[in-house]
């Protein structure tokens, strides 16, 4: 753990990356692999990761995010994007891949598929994107600390038209939206102002309440 923490110590959200280093497609490999492993609410999976190294795309991509120099500087781009809705066809989809993988039905598994099936489809398809989107957060951290370990610089990043990606990428045609992309490389530590500043986070009297 100790060695985690040093990780997460070591890693920032880096501002210039070195176009002329490649990430081992190795890593690349285990920080994908960690991302689909990760928890969501039910073992949905609402959210596809895609990873781009076709410069023409990146090109496209950050123009559309405020010609942030990482996205085509970095040696792969991940982008998260989520389920634009919950659709019986989907939630299904996963309780049925459970019980083939599985090699068994569950009764309670079988009335939690009724529950979602229930209540999830019959929500608004705003509601039901803005909680996938919030699953894909959670591979969005997952990505950083595998990216971490893997001594692989990584900035995560909002700043970007969501519409605009989603045409480049043709989202809405798979019925997904992008929520979060995510350039992966190394930094160029020389021209990176924030490379050699101190790591700043609320000390943990601040940010922990420990109730006994």
């Amino acid at each position: 753990m100790s060695d985690l923490l040093q990780k997460l110590q070591w890693r920032y959200a880096t501002k210039k990356m070195n176009p002329a280093k490649v990430v081992a497609q190795e890593k690349i490999d285990r920080i994908v692999e960690a991302v689909r492993l990760t928890a969501t609410s039910s073992g949905l999976q609402p959210y596809e990761l895609f990873v781009i190294t076709n410069k023409d795309v990146r090109e496209k991509i950050k123009a559309a995010a405020w010609n942030q120099a990482q996205i085509t500087d970095c040696s792969h781009l991940l982008v998260f994007a989520a389920w634009d809705n919950y659709t019986a066809e989907r939630i299904n989809m996963m309780f049925d891949l459970t019980n083939e993988e599985r090699g068994f039905k569950n009764e309670g598994w079988e009335s939690y598929r009724q529950q979602l099936l229930g209540s999830y489809p019959a929500r608004s398809a705003e509601v039901n994107y803005q909680h996938a989107a919030r699953q894909a957060y959670i591979g969005v951290g997952t990505a950083l600390i595998a990216a971490a370990t893997e001594e692989v610089d990584s900035t995560p990043m909002e700043g970007f038209d969501t519409d605009a990606v989603d045409a480049i990428l043709g989202l809405k045609e798979r019925g997904l939206r992008s929520v979060v992309i995510m350039p992966l490389g190394y930094r160029e530590e020389e021209q990176d102002w924030l490379a050699k500043l101190k790591k700043i986070r609320r000390p943990h009297a601040q940010f922990v309440t420990e109730i006994k």
